[in-house]
């Protein structure tokens, strides 16, 4: 009896020994980011831009999102770079709503968990009364993970 009693834990010990367990391992981490672009959009909505947070990895992509934020007034010349290289990073832009008051947004981390890239974003509102689009424009390392905003 003592045997079998032996031999049922000796297997459950190996059964618990043979669980997969690299999940539980995984560790998120801060994922340096370059600011591109950070501002506003002063066409009151004239640009067709909704509120919207967008994933883009080729370069088709970006011209038209460029050309699209320029249609009213020339906001990528305040960018620090146009010229991505799409085959080392990804692009992700953050329009909010047309608001007034001159709201802004800005980008505070980017940290990559083991399913996604979690955006986390700061709004503040400015004093004056020009309706306005915040966007925030940043560029991170190519990734093939959803990206969400928290």
């Amino acid at each position: 009896m003592k045997t079998r009693i032996l031999l049922f834990l000796l297997g459950i010990g190996l059964l618990n020994s043979c669980v997969n367990d690299d999940n539980a391992d995984y560790q998120s981490t801060e994922i340096n980011f370059t600011e591109i672009g950070k501002g506003a959009l002063f066409g009151n909505g004239q640009e067709g831009i909704s509120q919207s947070n967008l994933t883009i990895s080729n370069t088709n992509e970006w011209q038209n999102l460029i050309s699209q934020m320029n249609s009213v007034n020339n906001v990528s010349e305040n960018f620090t770079e146009t010229d991505i290289n799409f085959n080392e990073f990804t692009v992700f832009a953050i329009f909010l709503e047309v608001k007034g008051h001159g709201w802004e947004i800005g980008t505070e981390n980017v940290i990559e968990n083991e399913n996604n890239i979690s955006v986390t974003t700061l709004e503040n509102e400015a004093i004056n009364s020009v309706m306005t689009q915040p966007f925030s424009i940043i560029k991170i390392p190519k990734t093939e993970k959803t990206i969400i905003v928290e």
